[in-house]
């Protein structure tokens, strides 16, 4: 057990981090992976799925690809609904 806490300590030793940063690491990786997620499945969504009539699939696009997770969240809030409300007609 002592040669694998030594080992951990060479490894990241030249780094200085300890275990509050690496908890830091660890959490920030847990939130930035799925919400990527999200923004990759709103872009593919609206790209697919939007009607080709007008630049609403145009916009929309742009305001995902340049507030990234906002306009994923904006997208999936308020267009979606939207757009299967007038699908459904």
């Amino acid at each position: 057990m002592n040669v694998a806490i030594s080992g951990l300590a060479v490894l990241l030793g030249p780094l200085n981090l300890g275990l509050p940063e690496l908890m830091v690491i660890g959490f920030v990786g847990l939130l930035i992976f799925p919400l990527t997620a999200l923004w990759i499945w709103a872009l593919v969504d609206c790209a697919t799925k939007e009607p080709d009539t007008g630049n609403t699939k145009l916009i929309w696009i742009l305001i995902i690809v340049f507030t990234h997770i906002i306009g994923a969240i904006l997208y999936f809030a308020v267009r979606r609904p939207e757009r299967k409300r007038e699908l459904a007609r």
